[in-house]
């Protein structure tokens, strides 16, 4: 009976998550592509308005200053983020018995970097008294100039290395050792191994970790929202701040949506 064939198993066990997936994300994405042609703020009918939205989007200076504080954000944190998960990787790539709980202390921060509790904690650790101008004798605000705001929020993306420095030691242990004994046989060093084996065969790799963390950055909200309120002088504006003001504090739910709807062309071109 059709009951008892592999491929109705497999529906079956799918279906939960097919289901969760249309239900969750594919409905309010259709959904909000229709509220970003209108006139929407929950409380009332949608009116349809056509492109209305998206004109007074590109005309609205908010938007190219969160634009232009997200790009800087993401094209700072990501590929020093990815650097340093490399550089991580590599460290943790000779197995020992302690190296299971290596893995397990370095990807911890990815667990908890975005939390509420851990936000607060970084806020507090930048704070004009924290513990960051305390160890270095300083007296920054480092929260409070528009230079160094956004640094801090790298900093903690940067500090939630972890999935992509699980990633890279993946790919780095399915790379065949005979090449890296050829390679010492013809008299080459560590640093030429890395340069002409290991990266070179990461490279699909790296392109992944790369439009992950880019999606991620472009995604950001909580950081900035709970450490700086996007402050000062909209120094760390970023894109998600302004969408969920719109949203939630101002009931534009149409003109938030055709926001999401930029985001999400902007993301698919990178």
């Amino acid at each position: 009976m059709w009951l008892n064939q592999e491929t109705t198993a497999g529906y079956f066990f799918a279906a939960p998550f097919i289901i969760g997936f249309v239900v969750f994300i594919v409905v309010p994405m259709l959904m909000s592509l229709y509220f970003s042609f209108c006139d929407y703020n929950i409380l009332s009918p949608a009116k349809w308005i056509g492109f209305d939205n998206f004109k007074n989007l590109f005309n609205d200076p908010k938007f190219w200053k969160s634009l232009t504080v997200t790009l800087k954000y993401a094209f700072f944190s990501v590929p020093l983020k990815l650097i340093f998960s490399l550089l991580v990787a590599l460290l943790l790539l000779r197995s020992t018995k302690l190296t299971p709980i290596y893995r397990g202390m370095y990807y911890l921060p990815s667990i908890m970097g975005a939390s509420v509790a851990v936000s607060v904690l970084w806020k507090q650790l930048f704070g004009n008294d924290g513990v960051i101008n305390h160890i270095f004798g300083t007296h920054i605000s480092w929260l409070g100039s528009p230079s160094t705001a956004i640094w801090v929020l790298i900093l903690l993306s940067v500090w939630q290395f972890g999935s992509s420095m699980l990633i890279f030691l993946s790919a780095m242990k399915q790379i065949p050792q005979e090449l890296y004994e050829a390679a010492r046989v013809d008299g080459a060093g560590p640093v030429k191994q890395f340069f002409t084996i290991t990266l070179p065969l990461l490279t699909s790799t790296i392109f992944f970790n790369l439009i992950m963390q880019m999606i991620n950055a472009f995604k950001e909200f909580n950081a900035p929202f709970l450490i700086t309120k996007g402050g000062p002088l909209n120094s760390t504006y970023l894109y998600g701040m302004m969408v969920y003001e719109n949203a939630f504090q101002h009931s534009k739910m149409g003109y938030a949506s055709a926001q999401s709807w930029v985001l999400f062309m902007i993301i698919l071109v990178f």
